[in-house]
């Protein structure tokens, strides 16, 4: 599964997310990491109580592209390419192959069976399409040799809905809905990837619990200072537009993408831990 999102919306947090929820149900799950930050060990840690780990593997496609040349005979190519520093270039002089060559990478973990879930905190959404569709490019420009070969079985997982499919993160807010929607279209119409239920991040209200009402707020304000009780009303009016925001982009997102919509908490702290990844996957486990 490839976990992709505008910029800022907390994909690798939700994918953290789907991590840790699948080893709570006794899943072995690996996570591919593709943009060389830490911040997925720091979000997933030790597990609660699962017993089941999980692995994480940071892919480049350096790293990626010289495996590959081994793998296929040049050995010594790759480590004179990789001395010269020329294998960090090759992505340049051949559009879509070093994409490809993750995408390949990724493709031969899944054939192993070692892992019963392959998460893959992809790229950005604008990134996704073309990272996605690398392989598409490749296969029509490539007549023939171990390129185009695996430009096809690259394609062929990326079409078996049954071993590949892309969840979209957003926020509940109206820019990066409206960039999912187009990335969602993208990908059905350029890449042909299976779409997983969309994943709502940050959403400020759990279902089941109401605001005060204004007879409510007017009592519980009638002895509070009237300089303070200014403030706190200015802070409820300030909750009930964002609660009508995120109410407005979620129910557009439902109509114009009719995939699912699984919903997650903003937690009320400045950065996430490995405790708060357990807390929000509890919560999309009772979901369940």
């Amino acid at each position: 599964m490839i976990v992709a999102g505008k910029g800022g919306v907390g994909k690798t947090t939700v994918t953290a997310v789907l991590a840790r929820a699948a080893t709570e149900v006794g899943r072995h799950v690996l996570v591919v990491e593709l943009d060389g930050k830490p911040a997925l060990e720091e979000l997933i840690g030790e597990s609660s109580g699962s017993e089941a780990p999980i692995d994480i593997m940071h892919l480049s496609a350096p790293e990626a592209l010289r495996e590959y040349l081994q793998d296929h005979g040049f050995a010594r190519m790759a480590k004179r390419l990789t001395k010269t520093g020329v294998i960090d270039v090759v992505g340049t002089a051949a559009p879509g192959i070093d994409d490809v060559v993750v995408l390949g990478k990724i493709k031969q973990i899944e054939r192993s069976g070692e892992y019963d879930l392959i998460l893959v905190d992809g790229p950005a959404a604008g990134h996704a399409v073309s990272f996605l569709a690398s392989a598409a490019g490749l296969d029509e420009a490539a007549r023939g040799g171990p390129v185009k070969a695996q430009a096809d079985e690259v394609l062929k997982l990326l079409g078996d809905s049954k071993r590949c499919s892309a969840i979209l993160v957003t926020l509940p807010e109206t820019t990066p809905v409206n960039e999912t929607i187009e990335t969602a279209y993208a990908l059905e119409d350029e890449v042909g990837i299976r779409l997983a239920p969309l994943v709502v991040n940050g959403v400020d209200w759990i279902d089941g619990d109401e605001l005060p009402s204004d007879d409510q707020v007017d009592a519980a304000l009638a002895e509070v200072p009237p300089g303070e009780a200014a403030i706190l009303r200015a802070a409820l009016v300030f909750r009930r537009s964002r609660l009508d925001m995120e109410a407005e982009a979620t129910d557009r997102l439902g109509r114009s993408l009719p995939l699912g919509l699984i919903s997650l908490p903003r937690l009320p702290v400045a950065g996430l831990s490995s405790t708060d990844i357990d807390t929000i996957a509890s919560v999309l486990i009772d979901d369940d």
